[in-house]
């Protein structure tokens, strides 16, 4: 794996740099997309060997007059924060072609999605997008990453001594997984956190033509729903919208959460279903999850010792947690999806916190618990799932490869043969 000329210091090597290595191999250009501070220019910059920072305003203001100054640089050329001038994707696009499609030359950030009507052609075969999320604990150093989540789909176990105990885990939700903190105080990653709502609801709302005080709200209010599929009426209700049943409020609601999903500050987790051409993987209502469980637990002012103290939140804020390194993880398996991560919920009040569906119809179920003392509850919940799904005549794929507890507290990682299901503490998983 080649580094570039521009390698920073201290770079803590990140799950997808062999992706992105392998991409540069294969297309023209890389976009890696994701929120504020994940570490996309750290990493892009890692690979590049110059680079045009279109945040600093007379490079702005130069690629405006004239998008083709941002494209100047020996190849992989960074461009950073790009989608503050769309004109430079169609400039990407053609020098791609100009260049006879040569892979590798540019490497291009963006943390939003920009205006679709100013971008002009897709990019497909030229430009390829990457979705980086902030720090797992794998990444981190919080896990020891000896069970492998590709080496569970391969059939490839060995149980581990892990004895991990909940504060850690309070602490890591509390600081979240931000490269620039990750070594740091708690204090440190709190005024972070301070700044990211303030650059959130200060420029990039309001660049959207919203309401910045508006959206504070509705985030606070899936905060406060997390882990949930909240109605819009509830958000609009909970944001302190008027009318929060007209109409009128609930497109209000949805246009901040699609506000909030184009800057990648909250991510959607559809629902599933075996039946491939079922309808209730359309007709399910999203989860919305952030895009660091540090944010929600921000939002909500709550700190580790309050959580060690307040289970219910605990155990809310550690299946975001769950959730996010299980979706860093399960993108990088052969045969992923775009959206790797969905949940299940029918009718009869049949649910399963997280299910992994790969292209080739091969599926594994987890449910996510504080501590191993909920195992027996998870576990018949998810043999009640496999058994209605053994009975399904229309699935796919009626087996699961495995089936899954993450549990924060925890003794081992082991296989229990009694029900059929491994038992896994959080930071014992890993890629």
């Amino acid at each position: 794996m080649r580094r570039g000329k521009l390698l920073p210091d201290g770079y803590m090597p990140r799950l997808m740099d062999r992706v992105l290595s392998d991409r540069l191999e294969q297309v023209g250009a890389v976009e890696i997309t994701g929120t504020m501070f994940c570490g996309k220019t750290w990493t892009a910059t890692a690979f590049g060997n110059s680079i045009s920072r279109i945040g600093l305003t007379t490079v702005r203001q130069a690629a405006e007059a004239d998008p083709t100054t941002a494209l100047m640089g020996e190849a992989p050329h960074v461009i950073d924060e790009w989608q503050d001038v769309p004109a430079i994707w169609d400039e990407v696009r053609m020098r791609i072609d100009e260049n006879a499609g040569r892979p590798g030359q540019f490497i291009m950030t963006g943390s939003a999605q920009p205006n679709k009507g100013q971008v002009h052609h897709s990019g497909a075969g030229r430009i390829s997008r990457l979705r980086m999320r902030t720090m797992t604990l794998l990444e981190s150093g919080r896990s020891s990453g000896m069970v492998s989540l590709a080496g569970l789909f391969r059939g490839e176990f060995e149980p581990q001594l892990v004895q991990q105990k909940l504060f850690p885990l309070a602490d890591a939700i509390c600081q979240g997984g931000w490269p620039s903190v990750i070594h740091h105080q708690l204090s440190d990653a709190s005024s972070l956190l301070d700044s990211y709502f303030d650059a959130l609801f200060e420029i990039n709302i309001p660049r959207k033509g919203l309401n910045g005080s508006e959206s504070r709200n509705v985030l606070q209010a899936l905060a406060r729903s997390l882990g949930n599929a909240p109605k819009l009426s509830t958000v609009a209700g909970d944001a302190r919208f008027e009318q929060p049943e007209s109409k009128a409020s609930a497109n209000k609601a949805a246009a901040h959460i699609e506000a909030l999903e184009e800057l990648f500050v909250v991510e959607a987790i559809s629902g599933w279903d075996a039946p491939i051409r079922s309808r209730s993987r359309l007709r399910t209502k999203p989860k919305y999850y952030f895009a660091d469980p540090s944010l929600a637990a921000r939002l909500i002012n709550i700190s580790p010792d309050r959580l060690i103290a307040d289970g219910q939140v605990f155990g809310i804020l550690f299946e975001s947690l769950c959730i996010h390194d299980l979706t860093v993880y399960a993108s990088l398996l052969p045969g992923s999806s775009l959206n790797p991560v969905c949940y299940y919920k029918d009718a009869d009040g049949l649910e399963a916190d997280a299910v992994i569906e790969l292209r080739d119809g091969r599926w594994a179920a987890f449910e996510i618990k504080l501590g191993e003392n909920r195992f027996p509850e998870a576990a018949a919940s998810l043999n009640r799932l496999k058994n209605k799904i053994a009975r399904n005549p229309a699935a796919r794929n009626p087996e699961p490869t495995f089936m899954a507890v993450l549990v924060g507290a925890g003794e081992t990682a082991r296989f229990d043969r009694e029900s059929g299901i491994y038992i896994i503490p959080i930071t014992a998983l890993g890629a």
